[in-house]
C-alpha cells in the first residue's frame, strides 16, 4: 500500500479488536490470519460491516482461551481485512495488510467482543536526510544482505522492495516482520514509537542472526567435512583393495581386519580396552599376512574379541531354590549351605556388592569340588575350574607378555573365556599346593586376583588392559592352610569341611554314591539293592577316611562286579550281604574290636590331626636300664619332641605323690614311639598322651585303651588347648572310641559341633594332668 493512498484513509477512533496469538502484526505487513473463536470472529463480522478496519494486538499468553483487558499488549497495529473466507469446519480464514501503529485508550465494549478507542501514531512521510541516519540505513541493508548470503530464508522480490526503501521506521518494519523474531522480541520493537531506536534494536537482532548463522554453518561444514573424510578413507580402502588384487597380493587379511571392526563394536569393553584393540588393528592392516608380527597382532584380536566384555549372566537370586538345590546335591555342611544363602540374601539387597572369596578346607573327598559346582547351579551362573597343584609359574596366573614365542593370557583369563561370562563360579583348586622357583611365586601372584579392592582392575601381561574380576564368585580348595602364605589366607574367608561320621556317610552313599554308580555301570535301579547295615560294614571295614572317595570306589567295584553277572545272562534283583561284599572286595582290612582287646601298660590312645582328616595313633612305651635318657622315634617333629620333654618332667615331679620311686627314671632309658614310622609327625596335642603313656610305664598300671585324649601339657601340669577337634572326634567315633578327654579351653568347641557327631562319645574336658590320669589310668 502506497503512502498516498494510506495518508487518505481515514481511521475510526473506536474499532472492533481481534487478539491474534503468537504473531506480531507490523504495519505494511500483508498476513493470513484463522479465527475460531466466536468473540474473534464477532469482531471481524463487525469490521466487515463497516470499513473493514480492525485492530490487532498480541495477547501475552497464547494458551489463553478468553484474554482479559490485562491479557492483550497495549500496542498493536490498525489493519484492513483484504479477503475473507469462511471454512467447513466453521474457522474464518481473513487475509489483512497492517495500515498503523495504535494505542488502546479505553476498551467501550465489553460484551460478545472487544471494542476499543484507539489512538494512531503517524510515521515520517520521507526519506531522512540526516547522514547518521543514512548511514545506519545503509548498514542494516548490508547486515540483511550478508544474512541472506548466510542462508536466511528471504522472498526475492522482498529483497528488490526492502532495497528502494529509504524510511528508516517502513525500513525497521519490514526487516522485523520478515527476520522471524520471537513474540515479545517483535512485540518490544513494535512498541519503539521512536524509528531511529526502533532501527537500531533491528540492526542488533540481525548481528545476533548473523553470529547464529556463522556458528550453524560451521558446524555443517565440520560435519560435511567428516562425512567426505570417511568417504575418501573408504575409497582409499577400495582402491588399495584393488592394487592388491592386481598384485597378486589379494589374502584374507582385509576380510579379517573388517571382522575384527565388526566384533569391537559390538562389545561392551571399556574405553581403555577400545582404544588399545583399535590400534592393534590398525598395524595388523598395515602388516603383511604372513609376517610373524601379523600373527601375534591377531593372536591378540582373537583373545580381547573372545573374552566376555560386559558379558553377566543373570542371578538366581530365590533364596528357597538355592536352598533345594543345595540340599539335592549334598548331603549336610550346613554351614557352607547357609554362608552361600547368606551371600545370595545380600545380593538380592544389594546388587552391588562386591563377591566373596571363599576357601574350603577340609581332607580329600569331603565334597570340596563338588560344593562349587553346586553353587554355580544354584545361582544360575557358570562354573569353571582349575587345578592349582603343583603350579610354579607366576604367568601361569598372570599370563606371558607378547614379546616371547607362544605366548598366552594366565589360567584366569582363559578361564573366563571359556565361561563366557564375566561372573562365573570361578574355583582355584589346590591352592594349598601352589609352589615357587626361579620363575616367580604364583600365590604371590594370586593376591591381585583374590583381593576384592583390586581385582576390579587385574591386568594380564598377555592382553596388557585391565579386566574387572569384582564380579567373579572366587572359591579356593585346600586340605590344610598352613602352607597357604599369610597374605594370600588373609584376602580368603575360611571355612572347615572337617569330615563326615558314619551316619552321615551312610546317608550319602544311599542318597547319591550308589544311584550314581549304579549308572555309570550300566545297571537299572531296580537290579541291585545294599541295605544301611551292609553300607555300615563296608565303612567301617574297608575305608578309614574322613571324605568319601574310597567309599565310592568300593560301591563302584561292588556295581562292576553285579554288572558282569547281568551281562552274562543272569537277570534278577541282587541283593548284597556281607558274603557278598567279603567276595567282591576281598578280607575285611580293619578290625576294631582287636585294637581295643584289652588295656595294656604303657601304650595310650591319642587323637591326631592330619591334611586328610583325623586319625588314632597308639602311643607306646618302653624302658630299660640306662642313665635317665629319652629316646623318641616315629619321625616326630620338634614341637613333639619338646612335648615329650614336658611330659617327662612333670611326671618326675609327681612321682613320689603316686607312689613312683624318683630313682627309676635316673636308671632307665625311655623310649616313646608313635606309630606309623613312615609318617612325619608334629603338632602341639600329644603332650598329655606321652604323658599317660610315661606315668603308665613307671606306675604299672594299666591304660584303658577306649580312653581316647588329645592335649598339650605344660611343665607344671597344665593341659593347654588344641586344634582340629571335630576331626578328632570323628576318627574316635570311626574307631569306637566312648571316652574322650579333651582340654577345658576346647570346651566351647563342642556347642559348634553337631549332635549326630556327639552321640555315643563321652567328652570330658580336663585343665589339670591329675585329672587326667584318674580318667585313663585303670585301679588309680
Amino acid at each position: 500500500m502506497d503512502q498516498q493512498f494510506e495518508n487518505e484513509l481515514t481511521i475510526p477512533e473506536v474499532l472492533p479488536l481481534l487478539p491474534v496469538r503468537d504473531i506480531v502484526v507490523f504495519p505494511y505487513m500483508v498476513v493470513p490470519l484463522f479465527i475460531g473463536r466466536e468473540s474473534s470472529i464477532a469482531a471481524v463480522d463487525e469490521a466487515l460491516n463497516s470499513k473493514r478496519m480492525i485492530f490487532l494486538s498480541t495477547q501475552k499468553d497464547p494458551m489463553m482461551e478468553d484474554p482479559g483487558e490485562d491479557d492483550i499488549y497495549k500496542i498493536g497495529t490498525v489493519a484492513m481485512i483484504l479477503r475473507m473466507l469462511k471454512l467447513p469446519d466453521g474457522r474464518v480464514k481473513i487475509l489483512v495488510q497492517g495500515l498503523k501503529r495504535g494505542e488502546i485508550e479505553e476498551f467501550v465494549q465489553k460484551e460478545q467482543f472487544f471494542k476499543t478507542k484507539i489512538k494512531t501514531f503517524d510515521e515520517e512521510e520521507s526519506p531522512t536526510s540526516d547522514l547518521k541516519v543514512e548511514a545506519l540505513i545503509r548498514y542494516v541493508k548490508e547486515q540483511l544482505a550478508k544474512a541472506v548470503n548466510l542462508g536466511k530464508p528471504m522472498l526475492p522480490d522482498l529483497l528488490a522492495v526492502i532495497d528502494t526503501i529509504n524510511i528508516p521506521g517502513k525500513l525497521a518494519d519490514i526487516i522485523a516482520a520478515n527476520l522471524g523474531l520471537k513474540t515479545n522480541e517483535a512485540q518490544e520493537i513494535l512498541e519503539k514509537l521512536d524509528f531511529v531506536e526502533r532501527l537500531n534494536r533491528v540492526s542488533q537482532f540481525l548481528t545476533r542472526e548473523i553470529s547464529i548463522l556463522e556458528v550453524q554453518n560451521k558446524i555443517l561444514s565440520d560435519a560435511k567435512g567428516e562425512i567426505d573424510k570417511s568417504q575418501r578413507e573408504y575409497f582409499l580402502k577400495e582402491q588399495l583393495k584393488a592394487i592388491r588384487k592386481e598384485l597378486g597380493d589379494e589374502d584374507d587379511l582385509s576380510k579379517e581386519v573388517e571382522e575384527f571392526e565388526e566384533k569391537l563394536k559390538k562389545l561392551k569393553m571399556p574405553k581403555e580396552v577400545k582404544e588399545e584393540a583399535t590400534k592393534q588393528l590398525k598395524r595388523l592392516s598395515r602388516m603383511h599376512s604372513d609376517s610373524a608380527e601379523a600373527t601375534v597382532v591377531r593372536t591378540f584380536l582373537e583373545w580381547i574379541v573372545e573374552l566376555p566384555w560386559g558379558k553377566y549372566t543373570k542371578d538366581n537370586l530365590d533364596i528357597e531354590n538355592a536352598k533345594k538345590v543345595l540340599e539335592e546335591d549334598h548331603y549336610g555342611l550346613e554351614e557352607v549351605k547357609d554362608r552361600i544363602l547368606d551371600f545370595l540374601a545380600v545380593r538380592k539387597l544389594n546388587s552391588k556388592m562386591k563377591s566373596p572369596i571363599i576357601c574350603f578346607v577340609g581332607p580329600p573327598g569331603v565334597g570340596k569340588t563338588s560344593l562349587g559346582r553346586s553353587i554355580a547351579r544354584a545361582m544360575g551362573r557358570k562354573f569353571v575350574r582349575i587345578s592349582l597343584g603343583g603350579l610354579r609359574d607366576e604367568a601361569e596366573i598372570r599370563g606371558h607378555r607378547r614379546t616371547y614365542i607362544g605366548a598366552l593370557p594366565g589360567k584366569i583369563i582363559q578361564g573366563l573365556r571359556n565361561a563366557g561370562s564375566s561372573n562365573p563360579v570361578f574355583m582355584l583348586d589346590e591352592i594349598d599346593k601352589l609352589g615357587s622357583d626361579f620363575r616367580g611365586d604364583p600365590s604371590s601372584a594370586l593376591l591381585e586376583v583374590l583381593d576384592p579392592e583390586q581385582n576390579n582392575a587385574f591386568v594380564d601381561h598377555y592382553l596388557g588392559v585391565p579386566y574387572d574380576l569384582s564380579k567373579v564368585m572366587f572359591i579356593t580348595t585346600a586340605n590344610y592352610l598352613d602352607p597357604i602364605p599369610p597374605a594370600l589366607k588373609d584376602r580368603m574367608e575360611i571355612i572347615h569341611i572337617p569330615g563326615y561320621i558314619e551316619e552321615e556317610k551312610i546317608q550319602i552313599a544311599k542318597k547319591y554314591l550308589v544311584p550314581r554308580q549304579i549308572v555309570e555301570n550300566g545297571l537299572k535301579p531296580d537290579q541291585l539293592f545294599i541295605t544301611d547295615k551292609i553300607l555300615s560294614f563296608i565303612i567301617s571295614g574297608y575305608t578309614r577316611e574322613s571324605g568319601l572317595r574310597n567309599l565310592e570306589r568300593l560301591v563302584g567295584t561292588i556295581c562292576r562286579k553285579v554288572a558282569r553277572r547281568v551281562a552274562t545272562g543272569e537277570d534278577k534283583i541282587f541283593k548284597i550281604t556281607k558274603n557278598n561284599v567279603i567276595k567282591y572286595l576281598g578280607p575285611v582290612k580293619y578290625y576294631e574290636e582287636d585294637e581295643l582287646k584289652e588295656n595294656e601298660v604303657g601304650i595310650v590312645t591319642g587323637l591326631a590331626w592330619t591334611p586328610y582328616g583325623g586319625d588314632v595313633l597308639f602311643i607306646e612305651s618302653a624302658k630299660y636300664k640306662g642313665k635317665g635318657n629319652l629316646v623318641l622315634t616315629g619321625q616326630l617333629g620338634d614341637v613333639m619332641k619338646e612335648s615329650a620333654r614336658a611330659a617327662l618332667t612333670f611326671v618326675r615331679s609327681i612321682a613320689e605323690k603316686y607312689n613312683i620311686e624318683p630313682k627309676l627314671f635316673e636308671e632307665h632309658d625311655i623310649h616313646l614311639h608313635v606309630p606309623a614310622g613312615a609318617i612325619p609327625k608334629d603338632g602341639p596335642s600329644a603332650g598329655i598322651t606321652m604323658a599317660t603313656a610315661i606315668f603308665s610305664l613307671f606306675s604299672g598300671k594299666k591304660v584303658k585303651k577306649d580312653v581316647a585324649m588329645t592335649g598339650e601339657i605344660t611343665i607344671t601340669g597344665k593341659v593347654l588347648p588344641i586344634g582340629g577337634l571335630k576331626e578328632k572326634l570323628l576318627a574316635a567315633k570311626r574307631l569306637g572310641i566312648k571316652t574322650v578327654v579333651i582340654p577345658k579351653k576346647n570346651e566351647n568347641d563342642l556347642i559348634k559341633l553337631s549332635k549326630d557327631l556327639k552321640k555315643g562319645i563321652h567328652v570330658i574336658p580336663v585343665e589339670r594332668f591329675e585329672e587326667v590320669l584318674r580318667i585313663a589310668i585303670e585301679d588309680l
